[in-house]
């Protein structure tokens, strides 16, 4: 079963089980991100990647260039642990990376949860690469993908236990939309998927191609 379909698997229950209200407001929130078109207005393919240096899961400091010394860098942002499709791409991640590494990549992921949620990813997903905290999505910002969620979606999400200020440790309720950059030695952005429907995933597959060119440039 490929990603798509098991995000699509998950969608389908989890519609069944909630009103049609609750359903509406989360599908409009969706739309209304889809047709702000910042997803088109963020960071893409040729664009310089910010600089940055975040705590790690254990609090050490991890800067871009850190990161781009391990290989050419796969960077994913991730809305947080409380989010079953950022899970599930994290899992496809994770069986993805030997191949990555094969090709010449590393893998680190971005969120704007606390690092004891970081930790439970971790342990959770049973990940091997770092995921890097964010506070107040500041870097998500950089790369043009922190976005706001709209009043009625934040009572739903408090409504199903997911308290986002508790889970990032400050109140401003934003998101990152979910990404992926393919970053050059260079510190250049080889390729950009950007998401603004959290439900819909590429393949990590396709990410093999771009990261055996990077390769090579780099030979």
């Amino acid at each position: 079963m490929s990603l798509q379909e098991k995000l699509d698997a998950f969608k389908d229950a989890f519609q069944k089980r909630q009103p049609p209200e609750v359903l509406e407001t989360m599908r409009r929130a969706t739309a209304d991100l889809i047709a702000s078109g910042q997803a088109g207005r963020a960071l893409k393919t040729g664009d310089a990647a910010p600089a940055f240096v975040l705590p790690n899961e254990d609090g050490r400091p991890v800067s871009l260039q850190d990161l781009l010394a391990k290989g050419t860098l796969v960077l994913t942002f991730y809305r947080g642990t409380w989010c079953p499709y950022c899970n599930a791409d994290l899992q496809a991640l994770q069986a993805e990376l030997p191949a990555m590494e094969a090709a010449g990549g590393a893998m680190a992921a971005i969120s704007p949860q606390t690092a004891v949620n970081s930790r439970k990813a971790l342990r959770d997903n049973r990940l091997t690469f770092p995921i890097l905290t964010d506070k107040g999505n500041e870097v998500a910002a950089a790369f043009g993908l922190r976005f706001r969620l709209p009043d009625d979606l934040v009572a739903i999400y408090k409504g199903f236990g997911n308290d986002l200020a508790v889970v990032n440790g400050e109140p401003s309720w934003t998101l990152p939309m979910p990404a992926r950059y393919v970053i050059g030695a260079d510190g250049r952005i080889l390729h950009a998927e950007i998401n603004p429907d959290y439900t819909r995933r590429p393949d990590p597959s396709t990410l093999l191609p771009v990261l055996r060119d990077a390769t090579l440039v780099r030979a």
